[in-house]
C-alpha cells in the first residue's frame, strides 16, 4: 500500500521528544515500526520552522540544522517544508492578579504556515493520486477539514498518529480509519539515526 506520512514537526517535538534523549529520530525507521508491513512508505513530509537563537540556548538553530541535514541525507524519503515564527508583545491577564497588577505584557511566539502547508500537501497529493494511505502526525484540529475532504472526495485511507500522551483530538479521529500513539520509549530508542551519519562527518549534537 502506497503510504505518505505528514509530520507536524512541532507537535511531534513538544508532544513526544522535548526533554527526552530521542531527538536524533529516524522518522522512516519509526513509522516502519509503528505501521503494519503492508504500508510501503514512499514519502515522509516534515513540516517545521527555523528556530531562533535564545539567550539561554544560542546553539538551538545549529542543532536543528544538523538534525535536518542528517535526516535528509540518510533518508531520501524525507522532505522538509518550512513555515516561520512570528513574535509580538501582548498583554494578558494574570492567573493570580493583585490589587496593583492584573495584567502583564508577554512575548508571544507562534508558528505560522506549517499546519496550512501540511493540509495543502495532503489535499494536493490526494488529488494527484500519489498515495493510497496518508498518515497524519499531529493533534492539531485545524487539519480536520483537509482530512475530511480527502476521505469524502478521494476515498483514501487515513491514519492519525498522536504524539505523546495527549488524548487524540475528536475532530481528527472522526476522519481517521485508524489511530496510533507515538510514545513508546522502546520504539523511539530503536528508531534513532546512526551517529555519525554514514559517509559524512555529521554527528548527533553533544548536548541536546
Amino acid at each position: 500500500m502506497r503510504t505518505f506520512v505528514y509530520v507536524d514537526g512541532f507537535n511531534l517535538y513538544y508532544g513526544t521528544l522535548k526533554g527526552s534523549p530521542y531527538k536524533w529520530l529516524d522518522l522512516l525507521a519509526l513509522f516502519q515500526r509503528l505501521l503494519q508491513p503492508r504500508h510501503r512508505i514512499l514519502a515522509i513530509k516534515f513540516f517545521t520552522a527555523r528556530v531562533s537563537v535564545t539567550p539561554d540556548d544560542p546553539s538551538k538553530p545549529q542543532r536543528q540544522d544538523t538534525y535536518l541535514r542528517a535526516l535528509q541525507l540518510y533518508r531520501p524519503e524525507v522532505e522538509v517544508y518550512f513555515g516561520h515564527f512570528l513574535s509580538h508583545n501582548v498583554r494578558l491577564p494574570l492567573a493570580a492578579p493583585t490589587t496593583r497588577q492584573r495584567t502583564a505584557e508577554v512575548i508571544r511566539t507562534e508558528e505560522k504556515a506549517s499546519d496550512v502547508n501540511l493540509a495543502v500537501h495532503l489535499l494536493n497529493d490526494s488529488w494527484l493520486n500519489a498515495f493510497d494511505c496518508a498518515v497524519v502526525v499531529t493533534n492539531d484540529s485545524d487539519i480536520a477539514e483537509a482530512m475530511r475532504l480527502v476521505k469524502q472526495h478521494h476515498r483514501k485511507l487515513i491514519g492519525l498518529a498522536t504524539p505523546g500522551n495527549r488524548h487524540p483530538s475528536r475532530q481528527l479521529t472522526a476522519h481517521a480509519d485508524f489511530s496510533l500513539r507515538i510514545r513508546n520509549k522502546t520504539v523511539l530508542q530503536r528508531s534513532q539515526l546512526p551517529d555519525p551519519i554514514p559517509g559524512t562527518t555529521i554527528h548527533k549534537p553533544a548536548t541536546w
